[in-house]
């Protein structure tokens, strides 16, 4: 016998299906949505913008790394960076700038970073440069850049960075200059994220060091006394002991007799070669690229692999004390090879021209410590797209926390490159397409050692500013931390009362 279900039976059906396919499509819609792939139904752009507050932005490609150490796998670097850009863009777009914001259609608002800039006398940073303003007058005029006082050049330049940073926090308020809106000079305190010393440190080290005449002490010590008290009676400074303010000292030796009072607050150095843990470390301080030396070569006219008939380049000061010992060492090791040029080298005579042009005919070029961990012949050698072999086991590198160096240099442990034929058997062994890829991402990313005026999206003066901005949220993260308990046990102290 046959039975025929009603009508009412298939209709319960029917809808039961209806239910459950439309519930599955869904379920596969509201995934597609959170995929970084190409057919997102949300555009990359938003998606990292929904990202912008959390750590996701920092996390690499999924597709992870490269089996062959040479070949990197393609990273999040420039996702990263664009975020950054999305996230303090103003509401008005210069085309010509090439940067955020300019003038006044960027404002505090817009801003990533708000940035309080104390009116020290000129004697702490133009001063020193000869300029002399009228007896009202803190700053020079930055809104014609032919008429700003000049940096000295040789090795000063170098460690030029308050300089930079301090033209460009002035130049926030040019309507004129065309600039990022990363970093805004706001002009009450309590408004800033950051509050930033305009000490030209490294200069006043390399200049005014000594002690002249008949004084006991040099101006460079009279001025970081000067500082010490400036700051310490200052109410910014009391009221989170220093945390928020930003100090650049540079130079290996600037801030000598300064640093351990002013410790607490975030330092822009080169390195920690000759600062102990307590006072400048990775997780408070910054690391800034020195300004290069050499002339940046632009990209269409970088010689390939088979252009450079020098396999590897040092030129330099050889015998250096404490890590740098290591330098004398490779030298004796590498000095008879016919595809080796590992000779001494100073700035005098045409020593920076000659570098540039060894360089840029050679395929690697060594970045060995020194005196210090870190060294200017790094940054020539990215600006002349030389891959740079790093040959120092304490360095730390500038913007490493969204730059991946392993792309576009190649490591090697002291211990290692001391061996007899080890190192020179390694950079042999380099395959051509390997070196491309690393020269590939070089003439990429150089553009964020670059420093100049005005500044540019993601150059070197707008890299620092992110850098500090990153700094200042792990600053708010662990006093919001410290704050758990603390409001806890005040209420419970009113209510005692």
């Amino acid at each position: 016998m046959c039975l025929i279900p009603d009508k009412s039976m298939l209709s319960s059906r029917f809808l039961f299906y209806v239910i459950a396919i439309s519930v599955f499509l869904l379920i596969i819609s509201s995934l597609s949505l959170f995929q970084f792939a190409d057919n997102s139904f949300i555009p990359k752009s938003v998606f990292s913008l929904i990202l912008v507050n959390t750590t996701s932005v920092y996390l690499t490609s999924s597709s992870g790394k490269s089996k062959d150490p040479f070949l990197p796998a393609e990273t999040s670097h420039e996702q990263i960076l664009k975020t950054q850009e999305l996230a303090c863009k103003t509401s008005r777009f210069s085309a010509d700038s090439g940067g955020l914001g300019i003038g006044e259609s960027c404002g505090p608002e817009q801003a990533l970073l708000k940035v309080y800039m104390y009116d020290l006398p000129p004697e702490f940073h133009f001063g020193l440069l000869g300029w002399k303003g009228s007896k009202d007058e803190t700053w020079p005029s930055v809104s014609n850049p032919s008429q700003i006082p000049s940096y000295p050049g040789g090795l000063n330049l170098q460690h030029s960075i308050e300089y930079w940073l301090t033209l460009d926090l002035l130049s926030s308020h040019a309507p004129n200059i065309n600039r990022p809106c990363t970093a805004v000079r706001v002009l009450n305190a309590s408004e800033a994220d950051v509050i930033f010393v305009p000490f030209f440190s490294s200069l006043s080290y390399n200049r005014h060091s000594k002690v002249q005449g008949k004084g006991k002490f040099s101006l460079n010590r009279v001025l970081q006394d000067k500082l010490v008290k400036f700051l310490k009676g200052r109410g910014e400074w009391k009221q989170r002991g220093g945390k928020d303010h930003l100090i650049v000292a540079h130079h290996p030796n600037s801030m000598l007799d300064a640093r351990k009072e002013l410790g607490s607050a975030m330092f822009v150095l080169a390195d920690f070669g000759r600062y102990g843990a307590e006072i400048a470390n990775i997780e408070k301080d910054v690391i800034a690229p020195y300004r290069h030396m050499v002339q940046t070569i632009a990209a269409e006219n970088s010689p390939s692999f088979r252009q450079r008939d020098t396999l590897v380049y040092f030129q330099g000061a050889i015998f250096r004390k404490d890590g740098g010992e290591i330098r004398q060492e490779l030298y004796y090791l590498l000095k008879d090879e016919n595809d080796v040029h590992f000779t001494f080298g100073s700035i005098q005579s045409n020593g920076v021209r000659d570098a540039a042009e060894g360089m840029s005919s050679s395929k690697f070029c060594l970045n060995i410590a020194g005196d210090t961990p870190s060294s200017n012949r790094l940054f020539d050698a990215i600006a002349r797209h030389c891959v740079p072999v790093i040959i120092s086991d304490e360095i730390e590198l500038p913007f490493e926390d969204v730059l991946d160096y392993s792309e576009f240099c190649v490591f090697v442990h002291s211990s290692d490159a001391v061996k007899k034929g080890y190192l020179l058997n390694f950079l042999r062994g380099v395959k051509e397409d390997q070196w491309t890829k690393m020269w590939e991402r070089i003439k990429v990313l150089s553009k964020h050692f670059e420093y100049q005026y005005p500044s540019q999206t993601n150059d070197a003066v707008d890299m620092i500013w992110q850098a500090v901005s990153r700094k200042v949220s792990s600053i708010h993260l662990k006093d919001h931390r410290n704050n758990r308990y603390h409001r806890s046990q005040l209420f419970l102290k009113d209510q005692s009362l």
